[in-house]
């Protein structure tokens, strides 16, 4: 087994450790638990969320214990360097893998759990939602902040930002879901571009996307900012598609 908690939780080793071994059986689920599954716990007068990966295959079994690192201490190290470089992401806690003969047997991540009012997918899926423009044009200008400190989060998605509510007029984002980024002294225009594709097929977003971003990135044009970015978008979606009919296929042969 390798435990790690973050030293500011030190003291409460003891009940973190105790809530990740009765993972199973105690705690709230939350969200549907497809793939990883997600229990929220009472911890000190707070709710503290523990993610528990999906056991991985037999050849990524041997991979996170020789050869790369669990998702589970990626996530609890990303947390950590998102914070020093002052971009939001829920605080995180602890980490926990379990390792058997073969390879790396489970893992878990435990963070605060952050209640907000909306992520970035009820802009997508409600165009008339309250302040969607400024909501729109702040999140891309943290994006571009991101950018700025050398940040692609590759699962930059619909899903995997929290947003709360304004306070005089600025909202407060959080970035979840963190087991997949790189960091980079400068990152290049195409690599900039390439980290909106996943958010939004709409191309009025896009414009509005670009616009703001043109504001603050004033290599490139508007123009440019827009098509390379609706390009990417475009072939993100395109490349979607087609492995979703491919999946279909596969499905209909096996039945």
């Amino acid at each position: 087994m390798n435990f790690k908690v973050n030293p500011i939780f030190e003291n409460s080793t003891a009940s973190i450790l105790d809530n990740i071994k009765t993972f199973n059986n105690t705690g709230t689920l939350f969200g549907n638990g497809d793939r990883n599954k997600i229990k929220l716990f009472d911890f000190n007068k707070k709710t503290i969320n523990i993610k528990s990966f999906k056991v991985p295959n037999i050849v990524n079994k041997i991979a996170y214990k020789y050869f790369r690192k669990s998702k589970a201490k990626r996530s609890f190290e990303f947390a950590t360097i998102l914070l020093e470089k002052q971009i939001g992401t829920p605080q995180p806690i602890a980490y926990l893998e379990n390792f058997n003969a073969i390879g790396l047997k489970d893992s878990y991540y435990v963070s605060e759990h952050l209640v907000t009012e909306l992520t970035y997918r009820e802009l997508v899926e409600i165009p008339d939602y309250p302040d969607h423009d400024n909501i729109l044009r702040q999140f891309t200008k943290f994006t571009f902040d991101l950018h700025e400190k050398g940040v692609e989060f590759l699962d930059h998605s619909p899903g995997n930002t929290l947003i709360k509510n304004a306070v005089d007029n600025s909202y407060a984002f959080f970035l979840v879901d963190l087991n997949r980024m790189n960091f980079h002294e400068n990152m290049t225009f195409e690599q900039r571009m390439n980290n909106f594709r996943r958010l939004t097929p709409q191309k009025e977003m896009i414009a509005t996307m670009s616009n703001e971003y043109a504001k603050f990135y004033t290599d490139k044009t508007e123009a440019e900012i827009f098509d390379t970015m609706w390009k990417a978008t475009t072939d993100f979606q395109e490349e979607f598609a087609r492995k979703k009919r491919l999946k279909k296929k596969l499905k209909f042969w096996k039945s």
